[in-house]
């Protein structure tokens, strides 16, 4: 009787108050039974919306079933139940980190890259990820290092992404007007101008890791990108060369513009001086025919004498009409 009443004991310590565990406020658990993780039915991932960035190849290809997750609080389990837990605390680590061996890459400082006119560049930078909980099957059954697996991706999309990239040109691009448009095509220069560019791209290239992997890539941020120390010296030489021809050309533009300017300014001037003469020509033309209307031409007449007497001031000599030459004075 005591045999039975301690193996009744023992499995209820074993089984009944041992089976009680947490779920950590920044963790999510799946419960397998008999190593099975419990189904939401018969949805799988295609049916939600972490699916939305897969293309067609990869829809066929990537479809996990969904799971019940278990939120954070106490939770009870069966002797034949297994718990697997996942963090969702985001991280973050270099784009060189290597999870599976630390000396890579530098020690986890610089991932190697080539360009598309093949100089081997150094690149720098930091990448946010989490686990996704809307597709935890992936990440705790799909594969057996996730984390590496989806490092492992997001290098082979940069280096990819590296070795085509283009900087962005309007059709219609001015070179006179973009002097620094002769260093586009050096795919480092191109590079350093448009890291803006190459992260939004990788945010949208990695968008289907969450539905491939389980791990969510938040967000790529790369900081620099370090040429090797002959071809970088070289780039600075005609950077430097490039930016003194551009500084040249934008003083001969400033300088040109405001000699336009002036230009215009002085004919404005000029042709309100004109359109002012012209204006006092047509109010005397319009008082003299009113006087003529008024007065009959002898007024007129008188006018034009009256107007003619201050310029007798001003001359040396005067020619009076019925005198001879002698007589002049």
């Amino acid at each position: 009787m005591g045999l039975v009443l301690g193996a009744m004991a023992w499995f209820v310590l074993r089984y009944g108050v041992s089976g009680f565990f947490m779920v950590e406020p920044n963790e999510r658990a799946v419960l397998c039974t008999f190593g099975r993780a419990e189904r939401v039915g018969n949805l799988t991932t295609l049916q939600d919306p972490v699916a939305q960035a897969l293309n067609p190849d990869e829809r066929e290809r990537y479809v996990y079933p969904q799971v019940k997750v278990m939120p954070p609080g106490f939770h009870w389990r069966l002797p034949w139940q297994t718990v697997h837990r996942a963090s969702l605390a985001t991280a973050t680590v270099s784009i060189a980190f290597d999870p599976e061996d630390n000396k890579a890459n530098a020690g986890g400082q610089a991932l190697e890259a080539v360009t598309k006119d093949q100089l081997n560049t150094g690149l720098r930078g930091q990448i946010r990820y989490t686990v996704s909980e809307r597709n935890l099957y992936a990440y705790l059954f799909g594969v057996r290092k996730p984390v590496a697996h989806v490092m492992g991706y997001f290098v082979s999309i940069l280096r990819n992404r590296i070795a085509n990239f283009e900087a962005p040109r309007a059709a219609d691009a001015d070179p006179v007007a973009d002097p620094m448009g002769g260093v586009q095509g050096i795919s480092i220069n191109d590079l350093r101008k448009n890291l803006r560019d190459l992260n939004e791209h990788m945010n949208a290239d990695c968008a289907p890791a969450a539905a491939r992997y389980g791990i969510s890539l938040d967000t790529a941020l790369i900081t620099s990108i370090d040429p090797p120390g002959e071809v970088d010296s070289a780039l600075a030489a005609i950077n430097t060369a490039h930016n003194h021809v551009s500084s040249e050309i934008s003083l001969a533009q400033a300088g040109a513009d405001q000699r336009v300017v002036q230009s215009r300014r002085a004919v404005e001037i000029e042709t309100l001086n004109a359109q002012a003469e012209v204006q006092t020509l047509i109010a005397l033309a319009e008082q003299l025919r009113e006087l003529a209307g008024s007065g009959g031409p002898a007024a007129v007449d008188a006018y034009v004498r009256n107007a003619k007497l201050p310029l007798h001031r001003h001359v040396r000599s005067l020619l009076v009409k019925g005198h001879t030459e002698g007589d002049a004075q």
